[in-house]
């Protein structure tokens, strides 16, 4: 794995990243991201799959540190989670320390932002303490999308859902720390919200804009650099692929056109960079960190 911790500077917004995983292999997600469709795309060698077509991937959290804020985005699969996908399950990683090696104890947190509801953007929401699932940033405001809430609310009867809603979401919800916004939610002067629908009903991205700079956080709207090329290339995990393809088309025209640094939530290292328009379909320039 490539530094769990990096950081850039967008105008007066420290961002860094915290790498709770990183591997290569294969992508679940995109069923058309199979070895031999990505040796066709060489651009993406050697941070976004290796040499034999293997798609690389990883789980991370981005801290944004404004002049009024400490916000965590995305908080990863966390420890000691029963988990269906065993890759996932009962995970035992050093993600808090490396939280606070960055320079962030979970008492700096004061708002924990939540792109969409899945499994591994709720994890570290909460951590096990004396059997029993405890919030793990107690002195942040725990934004949930409203739309995405009322929807995985209704996930309860569905076993995939449950297991992570019962440990990392409703324990939040009763705590009292949760706020629950919209998808076009202006979280302070720098990050607003943005809706990019598709791989949920209430999926938002960050947008963050300071000092004449922008960049964004692009949630799972999509999941690897390479639906960039291939645009049509769904996710099996989408809840509307179509509203998710004019998403993924729209916005990274925007990006494109308006030199926005671009995190990709599941983008290996370095994670970012800049969206370039090449013919009908878009590639991704690394841009790498301080």
């Amino acid at each position: 794995m490539k530094n769990k911790i990096s950081t850039w500077q967008v105008g007066n917004v420290k961002i860094t990243r915290i790498i709770e995983g990183e591997r290569a292999g294969p992508m679940f997600v995109v069923p058309d991201a199979v070895p031999e469709n990505i040796l066709k795309m060489p651009w993406l060698q050697p941070y976004f799959s290796d040499s034999e077509g293997n798609t690389i991937v990883s789980v991370h959290a981005l801290i944004l540190e404004t002049p009024e804020k400490c916000i965590i985005v995305d908080t990863c699969l966390g420890n000691d989670k029963e988990r269906h996908i065993p890759s996932w399950n009962m995970l035992q990683t050093k993600f808090l320390e490396d939280l606070e090696l960055a320079g962030y104890k979970t008492d700096d947190i004061d708002t924990v932002l939540c792109t969409h509801l899945h499994t591994d953007h709720v994890g570290w929401n909460t951590v096990l303490v004396n059997d029993k699932w405890e919030p793990t940033f107690k002195k942040a405001d725990y934004l949930f999308g409203r739309e995405e809430w009322n929807y995985t609310e209704k996930q309860l009867g569905n076993p995939l859902y449950a297991e992570f809603i019962n440990d990392s979401i409703i324990p939040i919800i009763e705590s009292g720390l949760v706020r629950f916004v919209e998808i076009d939610e202006k979280i302070c002067e720098e990050i607003t919200l943005e809706p990019t629908l598709g791989h949920t009903p209430g999926h938002v991205s960050i947008m963050i804009n300071s000092e004449g700079k922008k960049a964004a956080i692009t949630g799972d709207f999509l999941h690897h650099p390479c639906q960039m090329e291939k645009l049509d290339w769904i996710s099996s995990a989408d809840w509307d692929p179509e509203l998710a393809k004019e998403t993924r088309r729209r916005k990274l025209s925007d990006y494109a056109n308006e030199k926005t640094l671009v995190f990709g939530t599941h983008f290996a290292s370095p994670s970012a960079g800049y969206v370039i328009k090449k013919d009908n379909h878009f590639i991704f320039e690394v841009h790498h960190p301080l």
